[in-house]
């Protein structure tokens, strides 16, 4: 039994040294590196309707990106957006196409 709990320190020994584990140290770093990203997605199903799209990108602190999204009345909304640490969140909305409704739903009793 001893010898089995030897061998398991040594193994966890040796793995918390090859990762640079600094759990030892209260997990303080001495670096930084800002994060990068490009996100998106497209849905389109024609069975529900339900039709929109995202882009988005990061660099360091600056976040960019897009959506669109089919509206119930049939219009598209589209939004293109900004965000960073100085101008904080700017969006700019539109909407594409004419509206319409769904004719009224007669119920029988």
């Amino acid at each position: 039994m001893y010898a089995k709990v030897v061998v398991l320190l040594a193994v966890l020994a040796a793995v918390t040294s090859e990762r640079g584990d600094d759990s030892w140290n209260g997990g303080h770093h001495d670096y930084y590196a800002p994060p990068h990203y490009t996100y998106q997605y497209k849905v389109h199903d024609g069975h529900t309707g339900d039709i929109k799209s995202q882009h988005e990108t990061r660099e360091g602190d600056a976040v960019k990106g897009f959506y669109t999204l089919k509206e119930a009345d049939g219009t598209i909304r589209e939004v293109h957006y900004t965000a960073d640490k100085h101008r904080g969140f700017n969006a700019e909305v539109k909407s594409i196409g004419h509206p319409h409704h769904a004719p009224p739903h007669h119920r029988w009793n």
